[in-house]
């Protein structure tokens, strides 16, 4: 890479004085429109989107619009914004020891005008990098305006010997600084209402009263926001002058197929341990770890408004791994296989990731989520098998058999368990859903099978991993308590 021109001078004598972008916004065209002529994926990472959220984005990336990403949590909305970095140019040059990026041709900043009257084809430049032109910020009710346009410093002002309405005794907050970037506000709704005026002021006419003294400041950004649907009634709202001058409004959502989530949680959750023992995933339990926050999503006593995030499925397949490592750690084993009852004990994972509806508060987090595990087992099994004849494993337990199956107890020894339990090993491998020979995956697949029946109330288990013949219920006293 030649070397970048360090004087004002020097940068209008190269090539960049005649191809430089007029806005930020239109570099990001720029770019963007390069990209899909050379059919390169928009942002790498972001999975599911295709077909449904990403073409929006392009859609006001090329109109040149601010934008704003309305979700559920866990719906990759900040991993989209950030993403955005990478349709903006490697290098920007700006005048050296300028706080708001000012251009060398157009600074907007008194510092910057000083500095080349003084200077003139002298001037000092410097070069930002794309990252350190994004600027990111949680919208809270304690933000204020000098937190995102600024405010006077008394101290810069007797340092300078300038009066309090001077423009070089502002400090300046996080969106003047975001000039010539992109500025990311995530849960916009819970932005006070004078902090949204002040952007929209911003956004409309360039212009901001700091401490009663009036600014111009004619910004170059590129404006982002993020907001959660129940955010609207729940904690805040977005005033409608600032939400008119937003041009797009995308709707994102969580993933539309089993096999989808899967691969995103795949990508995103640490499985790949590199001391200890080795981590082999069945993609059984990556579809019942996936299931298990599809079946979540359509629980009514789980709050839909709120959602339940893909970080769920994340964390848990983080936690069933670490507890099949932990079991290998113990038992001195050199490989690592998750079972389902290392599902059962990812529940800490699990029921942190619900925000319950009445009912479910009556039921209980943990009850729930034993709940949620039972039928994932039984989805999967149904997609794999179908209507599957399990009489002889039912008619086993009827007669009072029993197994043990807890998350402690070494993969041979429960392989000798499943092996006493009438065509149960004999029926996973028919199925195709684990090989002879592979104890481990054989045990999943077993497992599998009888949490089914579980889920089915053909058999039951109990909380320390016991199964038997199924328990007859009780029935409710009218007096009595749930």
């Amino acid at each position: 890479m030649s070397r970048l021109p360090e004087t004002l001078g020097a940068l209008k004598r190269s090539g960049y004085a005649t191809n430089r972008p007029a806005s930020v916004k239109d570099e990001i065209r720029r770019n963007l429109v390069a990209r899909l002529q050379d059919g390169a994926p928009l942002f790498r990472g972001v999975l599911g989107y295709e077909d449904t959220v990403m073409p929006q984005i392009v859609n006001a990336l090329l109109a040149r619009h601010n934008f704003i990403l309305l979700g559920l949590r866990g719906q990759a909305k900040s991993r989209i914004l950030r993403a955005l970095t990478t349709l903006l140019d490697e290098v920007m040059p700006v005048i050296a020891g300028s706080e708001v990026n000012d251009d060398p041709f157009r600074p907007i900043s008194k510092y910057g005008r000083q500095l080349i009257d003084q200077h003139g084809e002298d001037t000092p430049i410097s070069w930002v990098t794309r990252d350190q032109r994004y600027v990111e910020k949680l919208a809270t009710p304690d933000v204020t305006v000098a937190d995102i346009i600024g405010d006077v410093d008394p101290i810069k002002a007797a340092r300078g010997g300038h009066l309090l309405s001077d423009e070089l005794t502002i400090l300046y907050g996080m969106l003047p600084r975001a000039n010539r970037g992109i500025f990311a506000l995530n849960e916009l709704p819970d932005l006070a209402g004078k902090v949204q005026v002040g952007l929209f002021n911003i956004m409309q006419e360039g212009d901001v009263q700091i401490k009663g003294y009036p600014v111009r400041l004619p910004l170059d950004v590129l404006l982002c926001f993020t907001a959660n649907p129940e955010d609207y009634t729940a904690r805040g709202k977005i005033i409608t002058p600032l939400k008119d001058r937003i041009g797009s409004e995308i709707i994102t959502h969580y993933p539309e197929s089993v096999e989808l989530g899967m691969s995103i949680t795949k990508q995103e959750a640490w499985t790949r341990r590199e001391d200890g023992v080795s981590i082999r995933v069945p993609d059984l339990i990556e579809e019942v770890v996936e299931r298990v926050a599809f079946e979540a999503r359509d629980d009514k006593r789980i709050d839909r408004r709120s959602g339940v995030s893909q970080r769920m499925p994340i964390s848990t397949m983080e936690n069933v791994v670490s507890n099949a490592e932990q079991r290998a750690l113990r038992n001195g084993d050199s490989e690592a296989v998750p079972r389902i009852a290392d599902v059962y004990a990812a529940l800490p994972a699990i029921t942190g990731k619900m925000e319950l509806e009445y009912e479910g508060e009556l039921v209980g987090g943990a009850a729930i989520a034993r709940e949620l595990i039972r039928r994932a087992c039984d989805a999967t099994l149904q997609a794999r098998a179908g209507d599957l004849d399990t009489d002889e494993i039912v008619i086993w337990f009827d007669q009072g058999s029993a197994l043990q199956v807890s998350d402690e107890i070494g993969l041979s020894l429960v392989r000798q368990g499943f092996d006493l339990v009438p065509g149960l090993v004999d029926t996973v491998v028919a199925l195709g859903m684990a090989q002879r020979n592979d104890s481990a995956t054989v045990v999943v697949a077993c497992e599998l099978v009888l949490e089914a029946l579980v889920a089915r109330r053909k058999i039951s288990r109990s909380d320390t991993g016991s199964y038997r013949r199924a328990e007859r219920e009780s029935r409710r006293r009218p007096s009595g308590d749930y």
